[in-house]
């Protein structure tokens, strides 16, 4: 042992140059006994994709593979369709590794440490063909900024979905679109925790409150993050689609904005050589944080960059994008002003937040917050349902709810005979502009209600609620209403009879169909 200790000092004292030279290789390899390690009997797997987040090799006829030993980066598996990663002990895929000779910057929350560069092999374990349609479980923004939200994420969105998964699966494969938590990030292992409940492979995107925000550069600022869950940017491939996620947080430390929406030299690298493997028809699902749609009157994604992204994916088919942090529900379909020259318009569905308006707002019953977004929409989730034949379906699922698709808004009172000018509002979640929104009352015949750019009145109630109490009513306010890009309103009659009388509003969802709500509202008279 004293001998060892020895020679392995002499070896630390060798100049760079004279260290024997590090691996970057390695082999992919059928796990066929799960443990994660290859046994002799134990072959590799040829033709499957191995990158360094910028090259992409291919594995040869014993499944070898090899990258260069340059800089520090993350190599990671492509993970082909009909086979499965173990997980690690955070209940994650492991299909990535690290290779950091050098130690990186000090950061406060650790980065990744120096190890040694050796080669490496990445198992892989054959899992039966799934015919059907692939399920995806979408979270956007969970943001928890203390360990008190990250029990409202277990409490509010996980725990029930565990509970009606019934010891399964919760969905195929589970996906976060970034701000996985609110900039502390020594609360990840807490969530990992929480998430490996789904018993879901999970993946997840970057967003800009998971920046190492002491790093000097854009290219150091997800080196905590990268510790946690892998590479920031890397595909998955199933059956019925080939996913691709993306960092596109820059981080311009020092400038204001401090953050803008966009994609490294590196990731347009990587586009060019994956996309170069897929079939032109194949379903191509982008998944970002930052959408890639600019807010109006101002640039928060680089035009420049869009116009390159979205010329990469102008040959295919079938693409859809998939982005969180605005913390509302929205759908856009890019067209040529925005750089998309496809033959359809693209289809870009910016997820609402898991944690809805920051787990804001008085508390409920069971002691969790309203916490609703600016547009009016509950917090939850969302699911995408892709089929064999490229076709897919998006649903938006609220927080421990009964499957509602909208919430109305009405008066509860109404003189009898006044102006017919108060009318009812309908929040419809996955509404778009071309959405066919209709009303009855009282049994009458339907109507169409009209699209409407205002903010939605049930939040704006309790934004006035919040104004006129003494005493805060929860940890923090629910977000000021903001106009809703999914609100439809109807006048409401005042010429008929005395009493209650009952609303009737439909939604024709694009993938659900029909989808109804009711309310109710009262009209008297004044008395004499």
């Amino acid at each position: 042992m004293r001998v060892l200790f020895l020679c392995l000092m002499l070896l630390a004292c060798l100049p760079a140059q004279a260290r024997p030279a590090g691996c970057n290789a390695g082999t992919v390899f059928e796990d066929r006994d799960g443990d994660g390690r290859r046994d002799r009997s134990e072959p590799g797997i040829a033709g499957v994709l191995v990158s360094d987040g910028e090259r992409i090799v291919r594995t040869g006829h014993e499944g070898r593979w090899s990258l260069p030993l340059e800089g520090d980066h993350t190599v990671f598996v492509i993970k082909p369709a009909g086979f499965a990663f173990p997980n690690g002990a955070d209940g994650l895929p492991v299909f990535w590794r690290h290779v950091q000779p050098q130690p990186g910057p000090a950061l406060r929350y650790g980065g990744i440490p120096a190890g040694s560069v050796a080669c490496h092999d990445f198992p892989l374990r054959r899992v039966a063909p799934r015919k059907g349609p692939l399920e995806l479980m979408v979270f956007a923004d969970p943001q928890p900024k203390t360990a008190r939200d990250v029990g409202y994420y277990e409490r509010d969105i996980v725990g029930p979905i565990v509970e009606a998964a019934r010891g399964r699966r919760a969905a195929d494969l589970g996906l976060t679109l970034g701000d996985v938590v609110s900039d502390d990030l020594s609360l990840y292992p807490s969530m990992n925790r929480a998430t490996a409940r789904l018993r879901t492979p999970w993946l997840h995107v970057a967003g800009n409150h998971d920046l190492d925000f002491d790093a000097a550069t854009d290219e150091d600022s997800l080196r905590s993050f990268r510790r946690s869950f892998g590479p920031d940017t890397f595909a998955w491939e199933e059956a019925q689609a080939s996913f691709i996620v993306l960092d596109d947080v820059i981080w311009r430390p020092g400038q204001s904005p401090a953050y803008i929406g966009g994609l490294r030299e590196s990731q347009f690298a990587f586009l060019g050589a994956y996309l170069a493997t897929q079939p032109r028809d194949r379903r191509i699902v982008i998944s970002a944080h930052i959408p890639f749609f600019d807010e109006p009157g101002r640039e928060t994604f680089r035009r420049a960059d869009r116009e390159r992204l979205f010329a990469l994916l102008a040959p295919f088919e079938k693409v859809l994008l998939l982005t969180g942090h605005g913390h509302v529900q929205r759908q856009h379909r890019h067209g040529p002003a925005e750089g998309w020259q496809g033959r359809e318009p693209l289809h870009e569905y910016n997820v609402g937040a898991a944690c809805g308006g920051y787990w804001s707002g008085p508390f409920d019953a069971a002691g969790i917050p309203d916490t609703r977004m600016s547009d009016g929409t509950p917090n939850g989730y969302a699911t995408a349902r892709f089929d064999p034949d490229g076709g897919y379906a998006l649903r938006w699922h609220v927080a421990r709810g009964q499957g509602e698709a909208l919430h109305l808004h009405a008066p509860k009172l109404l003189r009898q005979g006044a102006y017919p000018g108060v009318g009812v509002y309908a929040n419809v979640y996955m509404g778009e502009a071309d959405t066919r929104v209709e009303y009855r009352v009282a049994g009458g015949e339907w109507q169409p209600m009209a699209r409407v750019d205002e903010p939605d009145p049930a939040l704006r109630r309790e934004n006035l609620l919040d104004d006129a109490s003494e005493t805060l009513r929860g940890y923090d306010r629910l977000p000021e209403a903001e106009a809703s890009t999914h609100l439809w309103r109807g006048r409401l009659p005042t010429n008929l009879p005395e009493g209650e009388h009952l609303v009737e509003v439909r939604a024709f969802d694009r993938w659900r169909g029909e989808v109804r709500s009711s309310v109710s509202y009262r009209l008297g008279r004044v008395a004499p």
